[in-house]
């Protein structure tokens, strides 16, 4: 038996309503999933075993911890190809409805599957995020400690997006268990337990663009996926080797950070640490 499955076996399920309004899942939709498991395999080193959630879903592992999913677009789902952070919900419907109360967009769902409920959703500002109400997969509480991708959303106003995801994952609230939010040297980081779960940031601009119709995919509000690494540049090389693009390399003051877009145009950051403690 491989460590992959091993890992697997081992993980005890946890329920959202366990770990409500934390993010509980990080998952790509593709046109074409062998590609895709081609290319993060090639790149970030991935191996793939089949999800429970069909044969057309996939859970990817590095070094025996799950990390992501990677899942094959319906032809019928007319969404974008992208990486999507899933937040845990108690209950979908009721979520939703709170993102349409308070202008958000809910674009699919709320759907049924064999583990749960799910949606894909977006925030006032555009940023695209998924709900999810069931058993998590893998273990959350595996996932969260291997800490293979640590999430950033880029949005005009932090502090008002707060407000909107506060209201409708209860983060803050006076439910036992909710996540806690700071407001830190101008971002609000999102804690549970006292752990980083994700930081906000303010500065993107909905209505800025390249030109008239190609909005620069880096200022737009949206939910970062950011992926530790051992080498950035090595690794940057290997998404160009095969097929992937760079869009932006940056010097941080916690190491390099590289943007990449893979074949499929999905924009992934790759980094040197794990910057969320």
């Amino acid at each position: 038996m491989d460590k992959e499955t091993t890992a697997a076996k081992s993980a005890a399920a946890t329920s959202s309503a366990a770990v409500f309004g934390a993010p509980c899942w990080v998952s790509l939709m593709t046109r074409d999933l062998k590609a895709a498991q081609d290319f993060y395999g090639a790149v970030l080193g991935w191996r793939f075993r089949k999800g429970r959630l069909g044969e057309q879903f996939s859970v990817a592992f590095h070094d025996g911890a799950p990390v992501a999913g990677i899942g094959a677009l319906a032809p019928q789902l007319q969404i974008a190809v992208a990486w999507t952070p899933y937040f845990a919900v108690t209950d979908t419907d009721e979520a939703a409805a709170r993102i349409r109360e308070r202008s958000g967009t809910v674009a699919v769902g709320p759907l049924t599957f064999s583990l749960g409920r799910g949606a894909l959703a977006a925030d006032r500002d555009g940023a695209i995020f998924g709900i999810w109400e069931g058993e998590l997969i893998p273990d959350w509480h595996t996932w969260r400690k291997s800490t293979p991708a640590w999430l950033r959303l880029r949005t005009r106003d932090a502090f008002d997006a707060a407000i909107f995801y506060g209201e409708v994952l209860e983060w803050a609230s006076e439910r036992p268990g909710a996540c806690e939010v700071s407001y830190e040297e101008d971002e609000v980081v999102l804690r549970s337990n006292g752990h980083v779960l994700a930081r906000l940031s303010s500065g993107a601009s909905a209505g800025s663009s390249t030109s008239e119709d190609a909005p620069d995919p880096m200022i737009q509000p949206r939910w970062h996926i950011h992926f530790p690494v051992k080498d950035v540049d090595a690794t940057a090389e290997a998404a160009l080797d095969n097929g992937g693009f760079v869009l932006v390399r940056r010097s941080t003051p916690h190491g390099p950070e590289v943007t990449l877009r893979d074949a499929d145009g999905a924009l992934f950051t790759i980094t040197s640490r794990q910057f969320l403690e």
